[in-house]
């Protein structure tokens, strides 16, 4: 896999599990809550999944931007449509979605190289 991708990966599983090692609730009771909402519901996760990826690039997240198309790759979202998905955050956020939007698809590049 390419180095930015499984530099993610790791960052992210290596401090989620030190924060979640610490004593707090609050923090805790979040993760949970974040984990919960992507399960299936009303909402197909495939659908949560969009999104999410949609929320966080609007917001201009690019861990949240990673995670999702990550998250969207393995629920099986196919390319034209996560470009239908960065289509929507552009129209939404606007042209200072730009930036984000070349490092999602420079990741999306990467996790289908990777297979």
């Amino acid at each position: 896999m390419g180095s930015r991708l499984e530099e993610f990966r790791q960052f992210r599983e290596r401090m989620n599990k030190r924060i979640l090692e610490e004593d707090n609730l609050v923090i805790k009771r979040f993760f949970a809550l974040d984990t919960q909402t992507y399960h299936e519901g009303a909402l197909d996760t495939k659908t949560k999944e969009m999104l999410g990826l949609v929320a966080s690039m609007v917001l201009r997240c690019d861990d949240c931007i990673a995670y999702h198309i990550i998250r969207c790759v393995g629920e099986g979202v196919t390319r034209e449509e996560l470009f239908e998905v960065f289509s929507v955050a552009l129209v939404v956020g606007g042209s200072i979605v730009i930036p984000h939007l070349r490092r999602a698809v420079a990741l999306l590049d990467e996790l289908q190289a990777a297979g």
